[in-house]
Protein backbone atom coordinates (compact mmCIF):
# COMPACT_ATOMS: atom_id res chain seq x y z
CA UNK A 1 0.00 0.00 0.00
CA UNK A 2 0.59 3.13 -0.79
CA UNK A 3 1.27 5.61 2.05
CA UNK A 4 1.28 9.67 1.63
CA UNK A 5 1.93 12.27 5.00
CA UNK A 6 1.16 15.52 4.50
CA UNK A 7 -0.92 18.36 4.10
CA UNK A 8 -4.86 18.47 3.58
CA UNK A 9 -6.07 22.00 2.73
CA UNK A 10 -9.09 24.41 0.86
CA UNK A 11 -7.26 25.56 -2.17
CA UNK A 12 -9.30 28.78 -3.42
CA UNK A 13 -8.80 28.60 -7.21
CA UNK A 14 -8.65 32.22 -9.08
CA UNK A 15 -8.58 31.84 -12.51
CA UNK A 16 -7.91 35.73 -13.40
CA UNK A 17 -9.74 36.57 -16.71
CA UNK A 18 -7.63 39.99 -17.06
CA UNK A 19 -5.02 41.94 -15.44
CA UNK A 20 -5.07 42.17 -11.96
CA UNK A 21 -5.84 45.78 -11.08
CA UNK A 22 -4.37 47.15 -8.08
CA UNK A 23 -6.53 49.04 -5.84
CA UNK A 24 -9.94 48.03 -7.81
CA UNK A 25 -11.93 45.10 -9.27
CA UNK A 26 -10.29 43.13 -11.82
CA UNK A 27 -12.03 39.78 -12.93
CA UNK A 28 -12.21 36.20 -11.98
CA UNK A 29 -13.40 32.91 -11.34
CA UNK A 30 -13.39 31.39 -8.11
CA UNK A 31 -13.15 27.53 -7.46
CA UNK A 32 -13.10 26.05 -4.02
CA UNK A 33 -11.24 22.83 -4.67
CA UNK A 34 -9.54 20.27 -1.99
CA UNK A 35 -5.83 20.75 -1.71
CA UNK A 36 -2.54 19.99 -0.37
CA UNK A 37 0.18 18.18 -2.12
CA UNK A 38 0.11 15.41 -0.11
CA UNK A 39 -3.82 14.93 -0.39
CA UNK A 40 -3.65 15.46 -4.13
CA UNK A 41 -1.12 12.90 -4.49
CA UNK A 42 -3.09 10.12 -2.41
CA UNK A 43 -6.50 11.41 -4.54
CA UNK A 44 -5.02 10.94 -8.25
CA UNK A 45 -3.01 7.67 -7.01
CA UNK A 46 -6.46 5.95 -5.54
CA UNK A 47 -7.64 4.82 -8.59
CA UNK A 48 -4.39 3.37 -9.12
CA UNK A 49 -3.36 1.46 -6.57
CA UNK A 50 -4.63 1.67 -2.61
CA UNK A 51 -3.47 4.31 -0.94
CA UNK A 52 -3.66 5.98 2.49
CA UNK A 53 -3.21 9.08 3.68
CA UNK A 54 -1.84 11.00 6.88
CA UNK A 55 -1.93 14.45 7.96
CA UNK A 56 -3.77 16.69 10.22
CA UNK A 57 -7.08 18.93 9.93
CA UNK A 58 -8.82 21.85 11.97
CA UNK A 59 -11.70 20.68 14.49
CA UNK A 60 -14.04 22.11 12.29
CA UNK A 61 -16.73 21.29 9.46
CA UNK A 62 -13.99 21.72 6.81
CA UNK A 63 -11.45 19.78 7.77
CA UNK A 64 -14.55 17.21 8.55
CA UNK A 65 -15.97 18.31 4.73
CA UNK A 66 -11.91 17.76 3.31
CA UNK A 67 -11.39 14.56 4.80
CA UNK A 68 -15.06 12.82 3.47
CA UNK A 69 -14.04 14.28 -0.03
CA UNK A 70 -10.67 12.89 -0.36
CA UNK A 71 -12.25 9.61 1.14
CA UNK A 72 -14.65 9.51 -1.16
CA UNK A 73 -11.55 8.52 -3.93
CA UNK A 74 -11.61 5.71 -2.32
CA UNK A 75 -8.36 6.81 -0.12
CA UNK A 76 -8.03 5.40 3.48
CA UNK A 77 -8.01 8.94 5.21
CA UNK A 78 -5.75 9.02 8.48
CA UNK A 79 -6.29 12.07 10.08
CA UNK A 80 -5.83 14.17 13.44
CA UNK A 81 -8.34 16.69 14.03
CA UNK A 82 -6.78 20.21 15.99
CA UNK A 83 -6.88 23.95 15.36
CA UNK A 84 -8.47 24.92 11.88
CA UNK A 85 -8.01 24.10 9.07
CA UNK A 86 -5.62 25.64 6.13
CA UNK A 87 -6.37 27.35 3.06
CA UNK A 88 -3.89 28.36 -0.14
CA UNK A 89 -5.17 30.99 -2.44
CA UNK A 90 -4.18 29.74 -5.52
CA UNK A 91 -3.83 32.83 -8.67
CA UNK A 92 -3.67 30.97 -12.22
CA UNK A 93 -2.54 33.42 -14.97
CA UNK A 94 -3.72 33.28 -18.78
CA UNK A 95 -1.11 30.69 -19.27
CA UNK A 96 -2.33 28.48 -16.00
CA UNK A 97 0.90 29.39 -14.02
CA UNK A 98 0.05 29.43 -10.34
CA UNK A 99 1.22 32.11 -7.84
CA UNK A 100 0.10 30.47 -3.91
CA UNK A 101 -0.29 32.15 -0.68
CA UNK A 102 -0.52 29.59 1.88
CA UNK A 103 -1.52 29.20 5.32
CA UNK A 104 -1.36 25.72 6.12
CA UNK A 105 -3.19 26.12 9.63
CA UNK A 106 -3.43 22.36 11.07
CA UNK A 107 -2.02 20.97 8.33
CA UNK A 108 1.87 21.44 10.32
CA UNK A 109 0.45 19.93 13.73
CA UNK A 110 0.59 16.38 12.93
CA UNK A 111 1.71 14.84 15.72
CA UNK A 112 4.26 11.55 15.89
CA UNK A 113 1.82 8.72 14.30
CA UNK A 114 0.52 5.44 15.77
CA UNK A 115 1.85 2.31 14.54
CA UNK A 116 -1.81 1.12 13.14
CA UNK A 117 -1.51 4.41 10.58
CA UNK A 118 2.14 3.05 8.79
CA UNK A 119 0.86 -0.75 9.30
CA UNK A 120 1.14 -2.29 5.39
CA UNK A 121 2.48 0.28 3.98
CA UNK A 122 5.34 -0.12 1.68
CA UNK A 123 6.55 3.24 0.21
CA UNK A 124 5.73 6.68 1.91
CA UNK A 125 5.57 9.82 0.21
CA UNK A 126 6.82 13.07 2.23
CA UNK A 127 6.61 16.32 0.26
CA UNK A 128 8.97 18.80 1.26
CA UNK A 129 6.31 21.42 2.32
CA UNK A 130 5.92 18.66 5.39
CA UNK A 131 9.57 19.56 6.41
CA UNK A 132 8.37 23.16 6.82
CA UNK A 133 6.56 23.69 10.63
CA UNK A 134 6.26 21.56 13.90
CA UNK A 135 5.54 19.27 14.79
CA UNK A 136 5.14 18.12 11.41
CA UNK A 137 8.48 17.92 9.88
CA UNK A 138 9.66 16.23 13.18
CA UNK A 139 6.38 13.82 12.29
CA UNK A 140 7.19 13.45 8.68
CA UNK A 141 11.02 12.36 9.40
CA UNK A 142 10.12 9.60 11.83
CA UNK A 143 7.37 8.17 9.81
CA UNK A 144 9.74 8.09 6.80
CA UNK A 145 12.59 6.27 9.04
CA UNK A 146 10.10 3.77 10.33
CA UNK A 147 8.86 2.82 7.02
CA UNK A 148 12.55 1.82 5.50
CA UNK A 149 12.90 0.43 8.98
CA UNK A 150 10.37 -2.10 8.18
CA UNK A 151 11.89 -2.66 4.53
CA UNK A 152 9.39 -0.23 3.18
CA UNK A 153 10.78 2.55 0.19
CA UNK A 154 9.95 5.83 0.46
CA UNK A 155 9.95 9.19 -1.90
CA UNK A 156 10.47 12.68 -1.41
CA UNK A 157 9.02 15.67 -3.56
CA UNK A 158 11.09 18.98 -3.55
CA UNK A 159 7.63 20.57 -3.64
CA UNK A 160 8.77 24.09 -4.36
CA UNK A 161 11.48 26.52 -4.71
CA UNK A 162 9.97 28.98 -2.76
CA UNK A 163 9.84 26.90 0.20
CA UNK A 164 13.45 25.47 -0.16
CA UNK A 165 14.14 28.99 0.01
CA UNK A 166 12.87 29.08 3.08
CA UNK A 167 13.60 26.07 4.71
CA UNK A 168 17.23 26.13 3.41
CA UNK A 169 18.84 24.52 0.36
CA UNK A 170 21.66 22.86 2.24
CA UNK A 171 19.84 22.21 5.56
CA UNK A 172 17.00 20.29 2.65
CA UNK A 173 20.00 18.79 0.85
CA UNK A 174 21.74 17.25 4.23
CA UNK A 175 17.99 15.97 5.51
CA UNK A 176 17.50 14.11 1.90
CA UNK A 177 20.97 12.69 2.49
CA UNK A 178 20.53 11.49 6.05
CA UNK A 179 16.84 10.28 4.87
CA UNK A 180 18.26 8.47 1.61
CA UNK A 181 14.77 7.89 -0.40
CA UNK A 182 14.62 5.60 -2.73
CA UNK A 183 12.91 8.65 -5.50
CA UNK A 184 13.33 11.98 -5.53
CA UNK A 185 11.27 14.35 -7.50
CA UNK A 186 11.65 17.96 -8.42
CA UNK A 187 10.88 20.11 -11.36
CA UNK A 188 13.69 21.58 -13.82
CA UNK A 189 14.32 24.60 -11.48
CA UNK A 190 13.90 22.81 -7.82
CA UNK A 191 16.16 20.71 -9.74
CA UNK A 192 18.42 23.09 -10.68
CA UNK A 193 18.57 24.95 -7.08
CA UNK A 194 19.34 21.89 -5.02
CA UNK A 195 22.53 21.38 -8.18
CA UNK A 196 20.87 17.77 -8.82
CA UNK A 197 20.71 18.15 -12.26
CA UNK A 198 21.86 21.60 -14.18
CA UNK A 199 21.80 21.54 -17.91
CA UNK A 200 20.14 18.15 -17.77
CA UNK A 201 23.61 16.47 -16.60
CA UNK A 202 24.28 15.37 -12.83
CA UNK A 203 24.78 18.94 -10.56
CA UNK A 204 27.74 19.18 -8.24
CA UNK A 205 25.35 17.97 -5.22
CA UNK A 206 23.84 14.87 -7.14
CA UNK A 207 26.76 12.68 -5.52
CA UNK A 208 25.25 13.36 -2.26
CA UNK A 209 22.31 11.36 -3.10
CA UNK A 210 24.17 8.11 -3.62
CA UNK A 211 21.52 5.70 -3.38
CA UNK A 212 18.39 8.08 -4.56
CA UNK A 213 16.71 7.83 -8.39
CA UNK A 214 15.87 11.75 -8.82
CA UNK A 215 13.39 12.15 -11.15
CA UNK A 216 13.46 15.51 -12.91
CA UNK A 217 9.68 17.10 -14.63
CA UNK A 218 10.08 20.02 -16.90
CA UNK A 219 6.82 21.16 -18.20
CA UNK A 220 6.30 20.08 -21.89
CA UNK A 221 9.73 18.80 -22.03
CA UNK A 222 10.84 15.86 -21.39
CA UNK A 223 11.30 14.09 -18.02
CA UNK A 224 14.96 13.43 -16.85
CA UNK A 225 15.52 10.04 -14.69
CA UNK A 226 18.77 9.90 -13.31
CA UNK A 227 19.52 6.33 -11.50
CA UNK A 228 22.49 5.86 -9.13
CA UNK A 229 25.24 4.17 -11.12
CA UNK A 230 22.94 4.88 -14.89
CA UNK A 231 23.63 7.47 -17.53
CA UNK A 232 20.52 9.75 -17.09
CA UNK A 233 17.61 8.80 -19.57
CA UNK A 234 15.08 11.13 -20.70
CA UNK A 235 11.09 10.02 -21.37
CA UNK A 236 9.17 12.34 -23.75
CA UNK A 237 6.00 14.10 -22.56
CA UNK A 238 3.28 13.52 -25.15
CA UNK A 239 1.27 16.91 -26.44
CA UNK A 240 -1.64 18.31 -24.41
CA UNK A 241 -4.63 20.07 -25.93
CA UNK A 242 -5.09 22.75 -23.80
CA UNK A 243 -3.32 24.03 -20.00
CA UNK A 244 -5.47 26.43 -18.63
CA UNK A 245 -4.35 25.42 -14.63
CA UNK A 246 -1.08 23.59 -14.00
CA UNK A 247 -2.07 23.46 -9.86
CA UNK A 248 -1.72 19.57 -9.15
CA UNK A 249 -0.28 18.38 -12.17
CA UNK A 250 2.96 17.75 -10.57
CA UNK A 251 0.64 15.93 -7.70
CA UNK A 252 -0.75 13.66 -10.46
CA UNK A 253 2.34 13.09 -12.30
CA UNK A 254 3.88 11.67 -8.57
CA UNK A 255 0.74 9.52 -7.93
CA UNK A 256 0.99 7.83 -11.55
CA UNK A 257 4.44 7.23 -11.19
CA UNK A 258 4.35 5.57 -8.01
CA UNK A 259 1.90 3.38 -9.07
CA UNK A 260 3.47 2.13 -11.64
CA UNK A 261 6.28 1.63 -9.23
CA UNK A 262 4.71 -0.18 -7.05
CA UNK A 263 3.48 -2.11 -10.07
CA UNK A 264 6.49 -3.14 -10.92
CA UNK A 265 7.73 -4.23 -7.14
CA UNK A 266 4.84 -6.32 -6.87
CA UNK A 267 5.57 -8.26 -10.51
CA UNK A 268 8.69 -8.69 -8.91
CA UNK A 269 10.95 -6.47 -11.78
CA UNK A 270 14.00 -6.46 -11.70
CA UNK A 271 15.43 -4.18 -8.73
CA UNK A 272 18.65 -1.91 -8.91
CA UNK A 273 21.03 -1.64 -6.05
CA UNK A 274 19.50 1.70 -5.62
CA UNK A 275 15.77 -0.44 -5.11
CA UNK A 276 14.73 1.06 -8.20
CA UNK A 277 12.29 -1.89 -10.32
CA UNK A 278 13.54 -2.01 -13.53
CA UNK A 279 16.49 0.57 -13.64
CA UNK A 280 19.50 -2.11 -13.92
CA UNK A 281 21.23 -1.91 -16.20
CA UNK A 282 20.02 -0.80 -20.33
CA UNK A 283 17.58 -3.78 -20.06
CA UNK A 284 16.13 -2.44 -17.19
CA UNK A 285 14.51 1.39 -18.09
CA UNK A 286 11.57 -0.02 -19.53
CA UNK A 287 10.27 -0.12 -16.28
CA UNK A 288 11.30 3.61 -15.11
CA UNK A 289 10.50 4.53 -18.67
CA UNK A 290 6.46 3.41 -18.46
CA UNK A 291 6.12 4.81 -14.51
CA UNK A 292 7.04 8.42 -16.28
CA UNK A 293 4.89 7.69 -19.03
CA UNK A 294 1.82 6.91 -16.30
CA UNK A 295 2.92 9.80 -14.78
CA UNK A 296 2.76 11.69 -17.74
CA UNK A 297 -0.59 10.25 -18.76
CA UNK A 298 -2.07 11.37 -15.18
CA UNK A 299 -0.82 14.86 -15.35
CA UNK A 300 -2.04 15.66 -18.61
CA UNK A 301 -6.30 14.54 -17.08
CA UNK A 302 -5.92 17.69 -14.97
CA UNK A 303 -4.57 20.64 -16.93
CA UNK A 304 -7.81 22.08 -18.03
CA UNK A 305 -9.77 21.66 -14.48
CA UNK A 306 -9.47 23.89 -11.46
CA UNK A 307 -7.24 23.15 -9.34
CA UNK A 308 -5.94 19.42 -8.79
CA UNK A 309 -9.04 17.73 -10.23
CA UNK A 310 -10.08 16.21 -13.32
CA UNK A 311 -12.76 16.76 -15.51
CA UNK A 312 -15.07 13.61 -14.42
CA UNK A 313 -14.18 14.97 -10.53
Amino acid sequence: MLGVLGDLVEDVVVWVTGPLRHGTDSTARVFRQRGGSAANVAAFAAGQCPVRFLGCVGDDPAGGGLAAELAGHGVDVRVAHRGRTGSIVVLIDDAGERTMLPDRGAATLLEPVPDAWLDGLTHLHVPAYSFDGEPVGTTAVDALRRVRSAGGTTSLDASSTGMLEGFGRERFLALAEELAPTLLFANRSESAYLGLLVDGRPGPERARLAATTVVTKSGAEATTIDVPGEAPFTVPVPPVGEVRDLTGAGDAFAAGFLAAFLDARLTGAETSAAGVPGAAGTAGTPGLHEAAARGHRCAARVLASPGASCPED
